[in-house]
């Protein structure tokens, strides 16, 4: 019998996983493999592993193409085989790494734009993800912010949608996510880390950050409302399926996600943890905001209920809000329709005609 942890993972992830450059055969496949949550990790590491292999051959008969797809591949599923995956911590760091090599190598082939950018950040630094868009001498910044456990890894072709309309993209692993984790902790006052990216930024000729703007998801659709108060560069925001106030859920969030916040916010007890948690609210943040808004939630998110999206929306002077009543968590069930309204919003705004 499969246990319970697998088979939230399958029935719930799958979109998320598509929509983020996992094949849909490999999702099956994978899947098919794994019998307890341990199994989790290593069966889509195999996985990853076979995607390395084509890479490597196509590489050595001069298939760039070819390489970087199959690179793009190996870098998802190492990077989805340790989401919300704490079992074993080494396994975990191991292919975090090797989710990072396999984008940098997949970026070579398919984005020589493509900059890795480390910031310095109270003794430890934070690490982005730069791509430009070919043809644009100056085109405005979209900084890309992920949520719990989310990396700069799976943003690829997120990015794309923003990069297909002219806009630059630098994607974040900040405090508590992705290479930052173990450095510093996830944390209430996520701008620290968007002003320290923009200040290294400022004043290259290759960017124009007076249009700037930000894009957050899940608990990134946290942080995005909270550094869009206090960061006066950002000129337009985009918050998908946040929470309004991270305490509030947690007695009904999955097991592995408060382990995985435990873990992320350095928390030495659930106790700690749910305390820090805590720490996570909009409460008088959002009514800060002067800049144009939108917000994006599915009425079917099991994780942070579209309620709470709503109340972000409702504390913002003149945001919008788009509830998909058909919308799962992160609408990445919907995403061939939702990217792209969300990128096209994006551009109306930082690129006004």
């Amino acid at each position: 019998m499969t246990d319970a942890r697998v088979a939230a993972a399958i029935e719930h992830w799958a979109p998320r996983f598509v929509q983020n450059g996992v094949d849909h055969n490999d999702f099956v496949a994978t899947t098919a493999r794994v019998a307890t949550w341990e199994d989790w990790l290593p069966e889509w590491s195999r996985t990853a592993e076979r995607h390395e292999r084509e890479a490597q051959e196509c590489e050595s008969r001069e298939r760039t193409l070819s390489a970087g797809h199959a690179w793009l591949r190996a870098a998802v599923c190492h990077h989805f085989g340790k989401f919300v995956w704490m079992v074993d911590r080494d396994l975990s760091a191991e292919a975090g790494e090797r989710s990072v090599a396999a984008l940098r190598r997949a970026h070579a082939h398919l984005d020589p734009t493509a900059e890795r950018v480390t910031v310095p950040l109270e003794g430890a630094r934070v690490v982005g993800n730069l791509r430009r868009p070919p043809g644009v001498d100056r085109p405005p910044l979209v900084v890309l912010v992920p949520g719990l456990d989310s990396t700069k890894e799976e943003f690829f072709w997120l990015e794309q949608s923003f990069l297909d309309r002219g806009m630059a993209t630098v994607s974040l692993d900040g405090p508590g996510q992705g290479e930052t984790a173990a450095l510093l902790p996830a944390r209430h006052d996520y701008e620290v880390a968007v002003t320290a990216v923009l200040d290294l930024l400022e004043g290259r000729e290759d960017l124009d950050l007076s249009r700037t703007g930000l894009y957050g998801v899940s608990l990134g659709g946290y942080y995005a409302p909270r550094v869009t108060a206090h960061e006066p560069r950002v000129r337009a925001m985009v918050a998908m399926a946040g929470p309004y106030r991270w305490g509030d859920l947690w007695d009904s969030l999955p097991p592995m996600t408060r382990e995985t916040w435990t873990v992320k916010s350095h928390a030495g007890s659930s106790a700690e943890a749910r305390d820090r948690a805590a720490a996570l609210d909009l409460t008088d943040v959002c009514e800060q905001i002067a800049v144009p808004t939108l917000y994006v939630t599915g009425k079917l998110d099991r994780l942070v209920p579209w309620e709470q999206t709503r109340q972000q929306a409702e504390s913002t002077p003149g945001a919008e809000l788009i509830a998909y009543d058909d919308g799962n968590h992160g609408c990445s069930n919907l995403s061939v329709s939702v990217r792209p309204m969300m990128a096209d919003w994006m551009s109306e705004h930082l690129t006004p005609r």
